[in-house]
């Protein structure tokens, strides 16, 4: 893995590292601090230099302190760590410099964008003020829709009433829309499992009905498909041209 991290970052004998060697893992350590890490002065780096020291571990394990390395036992997950750490300085390093680059690019292009007035009203309105959601509570009182704590679902569901009511053919023929007969008895319909608590069993049989009413929708535009492609495959139309008189 960490061969990889290391290629990622530009250290050219990456594929022949071997972090239990010694010297290739103690190489690998002053090449990250002076290329990528620098967390030491050029001056307070000679100790890590001095790679065949015998006091060499013991320099590696003060770096790891100063820089707040977590792990304190295996040299090889500490050297993983660093590794890592540097990848991540790099990436800092890079985000910044694009960061910039991104940044003065989409300056310059919005100053020489054509700006753009709206003329549609709706693109002004601001949906979350007080006074676009005592507007929708006001519709939806004149409507006799209940109000609901979302100031969006009691839009919806003014919406939903203005598009299936209030709709041009069912002004012109309102028998129908108009709902007849008697009031269904929703409080009677049971679920058909106990939850426990009568609460919970009425919102499960609310569930069922507003369930069944979806399928109920859902045959009746299947049903609507069927007789429409009925319409176009049951008048199939002769043409004489092609028949044949004779052998």
């Amino acid at each position: 893995m960490f061969k990889r991290k290391l290629k990622a970052i530009g250290y050219l004998e990456w594929d022949k590292v071997n972090g239990n060697n010694t010297e290739h893992f103690r190489k690998v350590v002053v090449w990250l601090e002076d290329q990528k890490i620098r967390h030491y002065t050029i001056e307070k780096r000679n100790d890590l230099r001095d790679i065949k020291s015998d006091k060499w571990p013991e320099a590696f394990q003060k770096y790891c302190k100063d820089l707040n390395c977590p792990l304190t036992t295996n040299p090889l997950d500490q050297l993983e760590w660093l590794i890592t750490h540097a990848v991540n300085l790099v990436y800092t390093d890079n985000y910044k410099k694009l960061k910039q680059v991104t940044e003065s690019k989409k300056t310059k292009q919005e100053s020489i964008k054509p700006s753009l007035k709206l003329t549609n009203p709706l693109d002004n309105l601001d949906f979350y003020s007080n006074e676009f959601k005592n507007g929708v509570n006001t519709i939806a009182k004149l409507l006799k829709i209940p109000i609901h704590s979302d100031h969006f679902i009691t839009l919806e569901g003014c919406s939903k009433l203005v598009c299936n009511r209030l709709n041009p053919a069912a002004i012109a023929n309102p028998d129908t829309v108009i709902v007849k007969g008697k009031p269904f008895p929703i409080t009677d319909t049971k679920a058909g499992v106990s939850l426990g608590d009568v609460v919970l069993d009425n919102n499960a049989s609310y569930l069922t009905l507003l369930f069944t009413h979806d399928l109920r929708n859902l045959q009746t535009k299947i049903n609507e498909l069927i007789v429409f492609m009925q319409n176009h495959t049951a008048d199939p139309k002769t043409n004489t041209k092609l028949g044949k008189v004779g052998k």
